[in-house]
C-alpha cells in the first residue's frame, strides 16, 4: 500500500504543476488534488502530522507572495495555491486518524 499512497503524492505534485499552466477540461483539479491528498494521507505517519498541517497554512501565504513576481509570479503562485490544497487533503486525513486513534483509546475494548 505504500506504493498506493507514494503514487497519490507524487501525482498531486505533478498534476500541482500542470494545471499551473495549462487548463485541463472537464476535470476539477481542487477536488482532485484534495482527493489525492487524502489517499496519500493515509500513508503519512504521526512525525509527519505537524509537518503537514504547517504546509497547508504556509502554502497559501507562500502563493501570495510569489503572485507579485513579474513574469513568472502567477504560475509560481497556483503551484503554490495547488499544493496547498493537496496538503489540506493530508492533513486533513491525519488528523481523522489520530481522532479515530484517539476515539478507540477512549472508547475501545480495555485490556485486563
Amino acid at each position: 500500500m505504500t506504493k498506493v499512497y507514494a503514487a497519490a503524492r507524487a501525482l498531486a505534485v505533478l498534476l500541482a504543476i500542470v494545471a499551473a499552466f495549462m487548463a485541463i477540461p472537464n476535470v476539477n483539479v481542487a477536488a482532485l488534488l484534495v482527493g489525492l491528498g487524502l489517499v496519500a494521507g493515509l500513508g503519512t505517519d504521526a512525525e509527519a502530522t505537524p509537518r503537514a498541517l504547517l504546509s497547508t497554512i504556509a502554502l497559501p501565504v507562500v502563493a501570495v507572495a510569489l503572485a507579485h513576481l513579474p513574469a513568472v509570479g502567477t504560475h509560481l503562485a497556483a503551484i503554490a495555491t495547488n499544493l496547498g490544497l493537496a496538503t489540506a487533503g493530508i492533513a486533513a486525513t491525519a488528523v481523522a486518524l489520530r481522532v479515530f486513534a484517539m476515539l478507540m483509546t477512549d472508547w475501545g475494548p480495555k485490556s485486563a
